[in-house]
């Protein structure tokens, strides 16, 4: 972001705070930020996702402004400092990249994981702040959403090395979970089902944790993907001049693999 534009929003901010400023925004405080900014960050990811460029525009503006806001209200609050919290980052991630700023090598996925954790225990002893085994979780938000959730916590368990060594040993567990999911809906207990139904998804996770791919992301775009396809249905169904309630589920499936085969 350019120097104008920074000062732009602050300037903005302080005329909604000051003495003819906006009532609403003069009784927001950090904590009742905290919720629109989740909301707005949701919107953005959405647009992302759906490649909606106008939409992008309009989300990644609405994010800024609330974390410059939030800034702001800190500052009042805590003293807070803009300048301060970008060079803290800055040096944050220099250090936690020593294999692209300094003279450390890495060849794989799974020991750039290691590294990034190792050298987060190294600040931690640098605070004074000896890390526990036990503690190995406590920095994964507890509010993430589960599938995200799953996924930091499989990488976290990674690069604390406590992972199966090879995705051919990680791909006979996840069978072994399926398995234990078929008898637990073959027995038909509630409880035992969510149970397995849980590990299943959790390892599922885990699965495309190890090729590169998140769990979030990945569902993100099969939902997309499945709307877009039942609404092409629908509009061929009517192209074709069909009821689309008078069709049985075969005439459904039929117009789902011409949507698929033309959707690519």
């Amino acid at each position: 972001m350019q120097q104008a534009d920074q000062h732009e929003i602050l300037e903005l901010i302080g005329e909604l705070l000051g003495e003819n400023g906006c009532g609403w925004d003069k009784e927001q405080t950090p904590g009742s930020l905290c919720d629109y900014l989740l909301e707005e960050t949701y919107e953005l990811v959405e647009a992302v996702r759906s490649k909606d460029r106008a939409g992008v525009r309009e989300e990644l503006g609405d994010v800024f402004f609330l974390l410059f806001f939030l800034a702001v209200l800190l500052h009042q609050e805590q003293g807070l400092e803009l300048s301060r919290v970008w060079q803290e980052n800055v040096r944050k991630m220099k250090r936690r990249h020593p294999h692209v700023f300094a003279e450390a090598s890495i060849d794989t996925r799974q020991e750039l994981q290691q590294q990034w954790e190792a050298i987060k225990k190294q600040e931690k002893r640098a605070n004074n702040q000896e890390p526990k085994p036990e503690d190995l979780f406590d920095a994964v938000p507890g509010a993430l959403p589960p599938l995200q959730k799953a996924y930091r916590l499989n990488s976290k368990a990674a690069g604390d090395g406590f992972t199966w060594k090879t995705d051919a040993d990680h791909h006979q567990a996840l069978i072994r979970e399926w398995q234990e999911w078929q008898r637990a809906v073959a027995d038909g207990d509630p409880k035992a089902k969510e149970e397995e139904f849980g590990d299943l998804l959790f390892n599922l996770v885990e699965q495309g944790r190890r090729q590169g791919i998140k769990a979030s992301g990945a569902l993100a775009r099969a939902n997309l993907k499945f709307v877009r396809r039942f609404r092409a249905m629908c509009a061929l169904a009517a192209q074709k001049g069909l009821d689309w309630d008078g069709l049985d589920l075969e005439d459904k499936d039929r117009l789902w693999e011409e949507v698929k085969k033309a959707d690519g």
